[in-house]
């Protein structure tokens, strides 16, 4: 199972930027995990699945981002160890 935690800066809050991930992680499906937004005005994401191809494309659509209202100046991917989820959340 990979497992990522994605930190996303740019004009990411207020833009419908967390509902989109949430959207997008059920559209590919067998995407799990929780989004949220920081204090310091970053969108952070933890996503797990056992389908390479869709957490694949799940990363690529998240450094597009989910309109032309959202704009990603910056998009870190990183492996992580995290407990398991079962859904996707958005979480705050």
């Amino acid at each position: 199972m990979k497992k990522v935690r994605i930190l996303v800066s740019g004009r990411v809050q207020g833009v419908g930027f967390r509902y989109s991930t949430y959207a997008l992680a059920i559209e590919l499906g067998d995407i799990y995990g929780r989004v949220w937004n920081n204090d310091d005005g970053t969108v952070e994401i933890l996503a797990q699945s056992d389908d390479s191809h869709k957490m694949a494309k799940f990363i690529q659509e998240i450094r597009k981002g989910p309109s032309r209202l959202a704009k990603v100046d910056y998009c870190d991917v990183q492996m992580a160890a995290f407990s398991n989820y079962s859904d996707f959340r958005m979480a705050n």
